[in-house]
C-alpha cells in the first residue's frame, strides 16, 4: 500500500472539496458548485463574505489592481481620475476547501484563508462587467514593477477620511485567557465584538504572544510583559487607491481600520503609561501640575453658546453676580458675534491640538463649536478680576449633542475629518 493511501485511510490526509462561487459588490455569494454537505457550503460562503472586499472597499481593491497592472493610459492626478475607472460588479472565485490541513508557511492569506479545521484556497479570481465575459489581472506580475506602476500616479498613496477613532485598552490575560478589552468611546453594537477580536489579535491572543509582541515593539530580548496595552484605532473610508505605505490592519463594516502608532503604548504597573513610539507625545492619564492644582479647586460649570446664551445650574452662581458673569464671558469668548466666536474657538482648538497635530494649522477654516463648557473656580465668581484669567475650557460640542472632553486631549472626529492628510 502506498504511503499516501495509508495516510488517507488513517485520516491523516486533508479532504479537498473543489468549489466555484460568484460574488456581487454587496457581498452576496452564490455557490455555483461545491460540496454537497450544507455545513461545508456555509463554511465557503461565510469565509468569502468575511474576507473579500465589498462596496467601496471592492472599488479601491479593483482600481488598485487595475493600476498596478499598468492599465491606465495617462497619469491619475485627481480623485475624479481614479473614480472614472469603471468597477465590474461581478467576481468569481475558483478553489477548494481543504479540511485537515493548515496554511502553508510560505503562503499568503489572500489566497489561503485560514479556517477552523482547514484552509480555503483561492486558485483563481476573475471579474466581469456583465456576468458573461470574465477576465483577470496577470497573476505573476513583478511586484516591483507593479508598485512602480502604482506609485507613479499622483492620486496614489493617500488615506481615506477618518470616520471614527477608538482608544482601546486591554489587560494582560491570565491562565491562558485573553485579557479584558475596554473601548472608548463605546462603539456601535455591530462593531463591538469585531473590535475586541482585532484588539486581541493586535496585542496578542495568548500570554506568549502578548509578551513576544511587546518585546518586538520595545526592541528588547526579555522585557517584563506589561499589565496593560493601549492602541488608537482609526476607522477610515477606503482610500481611492490602496498603498503598501498605508495598508489597513483590518476591515470593519466597509471601512479600513488603521492603528495610529502615536496612540499606542503600555503600562508596566497599571498607572504609568509609556509610548511605543519614541517620537510621539507621552501617553497617560497624568495631568500637568497646573491642571492638577486646578482640579483640586471647587468649581462650577458654565456653558457658553455660539448664539450668546450663557447657562449654568440653578444656584451655582450668586444672583447678584449673574449679569456681570454673563457679560464677562460673552466678552471673553465672542459669543453672539459669529466672527469673534469663530476666532476664539479656532484659537482654542489650535492651542489644544496643534502641537500634536500640526497639520491643523494648514486648515483654512476649522469647524466651529456650537457651545463650550467652562470650569470656573467658585472664588472667581465674586472676584473683580476678569473671568478670562480664571476659567478653563473643559468640554465642547459641534452639534449640541456629542460633547468632547478637553481634559482627555483626544482629537475630536470633526477635527480629524478636516486634517489635510485625510
Amino acid at each position: 500500500m502506498g504511503d499516501a493511501k495509508r495516510r488517507k485511510q488513517l485520516g491523516l490526509m486533508p479532504t479537498v472539496h473543489p468549489f466555484e462561487a460568484d460574488m456581487d459588490t454587496s457581498g452576496n455569494v452564490t455557490l455555483n458548485r461545491g460540496p454537497q454537505e450544507a455545513a461545508l457550503q456555509v463554511m465557503i460562503v461565510d469565509a468569502l463574505r468575511q474576507t473579500q472586499p465589498t462596496g467601496p472597499l471592492w472599488d479601491s481593491a479593483y482600481r488598485t489592481s487595475y493600476v498596478m497592472a499598468g492599465r491606465p493610459e495617462r497619469l491619475l492626478e485627481t480623485a475624479e481620475d481614479v473614480q472614472a475607472i469603471p468597477v465590474p460588479p461581478h467576481r468569481r472565485f475558483v478553489g477548494e476547501l481543504a479540511l485537515g490541513t493548515a496554511v502553508p508557511e510560505d503562503a499568503n492569506t489572500y489566497t489561503h484563508i485560514p479556517l477552523e479545521g482547514g484552509v480555503l484556497h483561492l486558485r483563481q479570481q476573475t471579474h466581469s462587467a456583465d456576468g458573461v465575459r470574465w477576465e483577470s489581472f496577470p497573476a505573476n506580475t513583478d511586484p516591483r514593477r507593479a508598485l512602480n506602476f502604482l506609485m507613479q500616479h499622483p492620486a496614489s498613496g493617500g488615506l481615506g477620511k477618518v470616520v471614527s477613532t477608538f482608544r482601546i485598552e486591554q489587560a494582560q490575560g491570565e491562565d491562558g485567557q485573553q485579557g479584558r478589552v475596554t473601548i472608548d468611546p463605546e462603539p456601535p453594537e455591530e462593531w463591538l465584538e469585531v473590535l475586541e477580536e482585532i484588539a486581541s489579535e493586535w496585542h496578542g491572543q495568548t500570554p506568549e504572544e502578548w509578551a513576544d509582541l511587546h518585546a518586538e515593539q520595545v526592541d528588547e530580548d526579555e522585557p517584563t510583559a506589561p499589565v496593560l496595552k493601549r492602541s488608537l484605532f482609526e476607522l477610515r473610508e477606503p482610500a481611492l487607491l490602496l498603498s503598501p505605505i498605508g495598508t489597513p490592519f483590518a476591515q470593519v463594516g466597509g471601512l479600513e481600520l488603521h492603528i495610529d502608532p502615536a496612540g499606542s503604548g503600555y503600562s508596566p504597573d497599571g498607572e504609568e503609561w509609556i509610548t511605543y513610539d519614541p517620537d510621539a507625545a507621552p501617553l497617560g492619564d497624568s495631568l500637568p501640575p497646573e491642571l492638577s492644582q486646578f482640579l483640586d479647586v471647587e468649581t462650577v460649570t458654565v456653558t457658553v453658546f455660539a448664539d450668546g446664551r450663557v447657562e449654568w445650574a440653578e444656584d451655582d452662581v450668586p444672583a447678584d453676580q449673574a449679569d456681570r458673569i454673563r457679560a464677562d464671558l460673552v466678552q471673553a469668548t465672542g459669543a453672539g458675534h459669529p466672527e469673534r466666536w469663530a476666532d476664539w474657538t479656532e484659537n482654542l482648538l489650535l492651542e489644544l491640538f496643534a502641537d500634536e497635530y500640526p497639520d491643523l494649522n494648514e486648515v483654512e477654516t476649522l469647524p466651529v463649536p456650537t457651545a463650550v463648557r467652562l470650569d470656573i473656580p467658585v472664588d472667581a465668581l465674586t472676584d473683580a478680576d476678569p473671568l478670562a484669567q480664571a476659567f478653563i475650557e473643559s468640554e465642547l460640542t459641534f452639534d449640541g449633542e456629542t460633547w468632547h472632553d478637553l481634559y482627555a486631549e483626544e482629537l475630536p472626529a470633526e477635527l480629524s475629518a478636516v486634517r489635510p492628510l485625510n
